[in-house]
């Protein structure tokens, strides 16, 4: 292998050894995300800058790079014999360099569409109407149970009242501390 390039054009060898390497690095990467070895999604910036913004996900990381030197490289070594001339493979190269990584940007972005955040959040249970699951006795301050919908799960709160005993499957609404009729 190392024969055969070192045969070729200089600027066609170039193309190879950026090919090689970043096709490698690219499959370390896949390899990596299939099996749980990449913790992050490309969304943090590889470089300490201040480019902070609405956007949600960062132009210049790793991965970007990577993708675009694919479509750089294999596109230049691609195109080498029927673009005669070397500024237009470059340009064409970093063209199609450039549509790989924004191709892989929009697939990011939609991915992250996808992202739900499912923490539970006590206070996002206040003004809800709850279902009184065990029965709350009058004054006492025992624990007992509610069943109460948010983000479309269905959960079983403790609670106590200050008041009347609540029988079980009475409706009641959610205030901060307590649970009332």
């Amino acid at each position: 292998m190392l024969a055969y390039l070192n045969q070729l054009e200089p600027n066609l060898r170039a193309l190879w050894y950026i090919a090689i390497v970043v096709t490698l690095i690219f499959l370390v990467q896949t390899i990596m995300t299939f099996f749980g070895g990449d913790a992050t999604d490309g969304t943090e910036a590889d470089f300490d800058s201040n480019l902070e913004g609405d956007m949600p996900f960062q132009l210049f990381t790793f991965r970007n790079l990577i993708n675009f030197l694919l479509g750089f490289a294999w596109s230049g070594i691609t195109f080498y014999h029927q673009i005669t001339s070397i500024w237009l493979l470059v340009l064409v190269s970093f063209l199609i360099g450039v549509v790989f990584m924004l191709v892989f940007v929009f697939i990011l972005v939609q991915v992250s569409k996808l992202a739900e955040d499912n923490t539970f959040v006590y206070k996002e249970t206040e003004g809800k109407t709850a279902e009184v699951y065990l029965k709350i006795p009058a004054l006492k301050s025992g624990k007992v149970k509610l069943l109460i919908r948010i983000k479309e799960y269905m959960l079983e709160l403790e609670s106590y009242t200050k008041g009347d005993a609540i029988e079980t499957r009475t409706l009641v609404i959610k205030t901060i501390q307590n649970y009332y009729l």
